[in-house]
C-alpha cells in the first residue's frame, strides 16, 4: 500500500513543483508597482504623475513592477504572464508596456503589447536597458535609472529623439516657435500647409519687388527680416540661414539680369512717363509714396463720377 501511495504521490508531486516554484503575481495596485521597495516616494509621485498624463493624453498604459526576486523563473515568462494577467493596455488596441526589474536577480524587462510593437520595437527597447537604465543600475542609482527608463519609454511613444533624461512626462507641445528654433517638431502635412502659407506670402511680395523698377529696392531691404525668421517655423535655423542667403544674393542678381530686358525697360519708361505699367500680367503704377499693384487681367472700366440722391425702391420676402 505503501509503495502504492509513493507511486501515486510522486506523478503528483512532478506536476505541483513548477507551481510551487512559480513566482506569485502581485495584485495591480497602481501605475508603479515597487515590491522591491527601491525607490523613494517621491520617485514614485513623480513616475505615477508622468504615466497618468500619458495614458490620459494618448491611451498608452504603461506600468512599472519592481520584485525582489523571481527565484528560478525566467523573466521573459514571467513578464508575460504578468502582463496578460493585468490585461495592460486597451481592449483591441493593446498598447500596454510593462517595465519590470527584479534587483536581486540584477534583471529587468520592458515587455510591449502588440500595438505599440511597430513603435517600440526590440531594437529600442534594449537600446534603452542598455544604454539608459543600465549604467545608472549599475551605481546603485535605481531611481535614477527607473526615471530615465521610462521618459526613454515615453518619448518613443511620443515620436521624439531618445535622450534617457528624467523629467516629467508632459503634453507634447508644438516647437515649431521660437521655443525649439534649431528643430521644428512638426508633421509633414503641418509644414506644407505653412509653408505654403509663409513662401507663398513673402514670396509674392519678392517677386514684385524683383520685377518692379526703381521701387522693389525697398522691398528688398524690407523683406531680409521676414525671410531670416519665418523660414524657421518650417525649416529650422539652419535651412532658414540657407533661405536667407539665398534671397541676399538671388534678389539683386535675378533683378540686374532683368533690368537688361526689353520689357523690363519698357515698365521702367512707362512709369517714368505714363505713370503705370503693365508687368506680368498685373498693372503697377508709381506715386510718391512708392508703387501699388492691381490685376491687369480686365477691361479698364469705371465709373464716371456720379453720384445718387438716395433713390429707389427696397423689398423683403
Amino acid at each position: 500500500m505503501r509503495k502504492i501511495l509513493q507511486h501515486a504521490i510522486l506523478p503528483v508531486m512532478l506536476l505541483m513543483m513548477p507551481v510551487l516554484s512559480a513566482t506569485d503575481i502581485p495584485y495591480l495596485t497602481g501605475r508603479v508597482n515597487d515590491n522591491a521597495h527601491i525607490m523613494t516616494p517621491e520617485t514614485l509621485q513623480l513616475l505615477t504623475d508622468s504615466l497618468k498624463i500619458h495614458e490620459d493624453r494618448t491611451g498608452n498604459q504603461v506600468v512599472v513592477l519592481t520584485i525582489s526576486t523571481l527565484g528560478d523563473e525566467n523573466i521573459e515568462d514571467y513578464a508575460n504572464k504578468v502582463f496578460n494577467e493585468w490585461k495592460l493596455g486597451q481592449k483591441g488596441k493593446d498598447n500596454g508596456i510593462l517595465i519590470i526589474i527584479v534587483p536581486d536577480d540584477r534583471c529587468m524587462r520592458i515587455e510591449v503589447g502588440y500595438g505599440l510593437e511597430g513603435t517600440m520595437p526590440d531594437l529600442l527597447a534594449s537600446r534603452i536597458i542598455q544604454d539608459v537604465m543600465t549604467p545608472r543600475f549599475r551605481d546603485g542609482d535605481y531611481d535614477g535609472g527607473i526615471l530615465a527608463g521610462v521618459n526613454s519609454v515615453l518619448q518613443v511613444l511620443n515620436g521624439e529623439t531618445l535622450t534617457g533624461e528624467v523629467g516629467n512626462e508632459e503634453p507634447s507641445q508644438d516647437k515649431s516657435g521660437f521655443s525649439d528654433i534649431d528643430s521644428p517638431d512638426m508633421p509633414l502635412t503641418q509644414r506644407i500647409l505653412f509653408g505654403a502659407f509663409i513662401f507663398g506670402i513673402i514670396g509674392l511680395f519678392t517677386f514684385i519687388g524683383i520685377v518692379t523698377p526703381g521701387q522693389g529696392w525697398f522691398l528688398y531691404f524690407f523683406l531680409i527680416p521676414f525671410w531670416a525668421v519665418f523660414p524657421i517655423i518650417i525649416v529650422g535655423t539652419q535651412g532658414a540661414l540657407i533661405c536667407l542667403i539665398t534671397y541676399l544674393i538671388g534678389f539683386p542678381t535675378v533683378k540686374l539680369l532683368l533690368k537688361k530686358t526689353k520689357w523690363y525697360e519698357k515698365a521702367k519708361n512707362d512709369l517714368r512717363t505714363k505713370g503705370s505699367a503693365s508687368i506680368g500680367g498685373f498693372k503697377v503704377s508709381s506715386g510718391s509714396s512708392g508703387s501699388s499693384w492691381s490685376s491687369g487681367g480686365g477691361s479698364g472700366f469705371s465709373g464716371g463720377g456720379g453720384s445718387s440722391g438716395g433713390g429707389g425702391a427696397s423689398g423683403r420676402w
